[in-house]
């Protein structure tokens, strides 16, 4: 496996709601002078996002099941995101990126039906960003 397909699958996995960390896998990777750091923050970023567009349709097509152990939102997890969802809006999925609130944000914009257009310049974004802040203090350290 390559590192940049290693990457984009962590970052993908971590933006589910599954236990998964790419931000060290990504520092990690930045520090070989033989890979592309633009490239990196690109793979990054798209693995990351598209995790986050698995929950909006998660959100979107299952809400009907969210009674259901498997369903990958707690009850609890979802009436928090929803409360931060309803005060700030749409713009609350600038924390997409947070651990524990950000994941389940995802979920709920998919629920309450955020067009997707602008769900994925938000996330992007804020995902973009969190990664830009790993690259820069990554290559800080070394």
């Amino acid at each position: 496996m390559t590192p940049y397909f290693s990457l984009f699958v962590a970052a993908l996995v971590a933006a589910t709601l599954l236990p998964a960390q790419s931000e060290l896998v990504l520092a990690y990777l930045v520090t070989d002078p033989a890979l592309s750091v633009p490239l990196l923050l690109g793979v990054a970023t798209v693995g990351n996002v598209l995790g986050s567009v698995v929950n909006w349709l998660c959100g979107r097509f299952l809400r009907r099941f969210q009674d259901r152990r498997w369903f990958p939102v707690s009850g609890k997890g979802m009436a928090r995101a929803e409360a931060v969802y309803h005060r700030w809006g749409r713009w609350s999925l600038l924390a997409s990126w947070v651990p524990f609130i950000g994941d389940p944000l995802t979920v709920v914009a998919g629920v309450l039906r955020e067009p997707l257009p602008s769900f994925l310049l938000i996330v992007t974004l804020a995902k973009a960003g969190r990664y830009l802040a790993v690259v820069a203090a990554a290559l800080a350290w070394i």
